[in-house]
């Protein structure tokens, strides 16, 4: 198949303003649309900047607006695009060039809600157990590769760059909801500012956007009700 790219271009050191490039490559229809960046970066123009890593929907390093829906390109095939596409760096970031958006902020605000396993107690003389209900408790947040599709496809984040945004809170889930972990209160305390949880305005764009499938938004309910309850236990 022959198809039409269009891709939104902007390196701030060069260009006054993004502007749009057009290419055409020749694609099978099952190759993926990381595969057709692949060919006109390394046989038509090798200024084009993307990211991309592992190409198997497990670093989410290329994430990237396509057809105005954020997704990893290493999970689009062509045939599903079809014959013309569009394409722009993520929304709510700053761009570095072209399809390459500044995630600093991005991953500033999850260190901020304490990704880790905090313990209060002595290291036990075991390894720490877990009934398989409990672990299923948490179990989608775990899904969470940190490509910041979510937090770039939510209004609130657009019109409001300091709230924490919706990846962040996924992994607050993960930890406040694990039985071994005793930092919830900690963490939900973090949550509960102007720009935490309550910024949420429940616009599902983010669970939408996940190429893990994870409930983005139903997770940021649970924290939600756990905030109001004081802890995870009846949230």
């Amino acid at each position: 198949m022959n198809v039409l790219i269009r891709i939104k271009r902007y390196d701030p050191e060069r260009d006054n303003k993004p502007y749009w490039d057009e290419f055409r490559v020749e694609a099978d229809p099952i190759d993926r649309l990381l595969d057709a960046l692949n060919t006109i970066k390394w046989t038509m123009d090798g200024t084009l900047t993307f990211r991309r890593s592992c190409a198997h929907g497990v670093c989410g390093s290329d994430a990237m607006r396509i057809n105005g829906r954020n997704r990893l390109a290493c999970k689009v095939l062509m045939r599903d695009v079809g014959n013309k596409v569009t394409i722009e760096p993520m929304l709510g970031y700053a761009v570095i060039k072209d399809l390459v958006v500044d995630m600093d902020r991005f991953f500033d605000k999850y260190r901020s809600i304490k990704p880790f396993l905090i313990t209060h107690d002595n290291e036990p003389g075991t390894e720490r157990l877990q009934s398989p209900a409990e672990r299923a408790r948490y179990d989608e947040g775990t899904k969470c590769i940190l490509c910041g599709a979510c937090t770039g496809s939510c209004p609130s984040i657009w019109g409001n760059p300091d709230w924490v945004g919706p990846a962040s809170i996924v992994n607050a889930h993960r930890f406040i909801f694990d039985s071994r972990d005793q930092g919830a209160a900690e963490r939900l305390q973090l949550l509960s500012h102007k720009d935490g949880v309550w910024r949420c305005r429940t616009i599902f764009n983010c669970a939408d956007a996940c190429p893990r499938g994870i409930p983005v938004t139903d997770l940021i309910e649970q924290v939600k009700r756990a905030v109001v309850y004081g802890g995870p236990e009846d949230a």
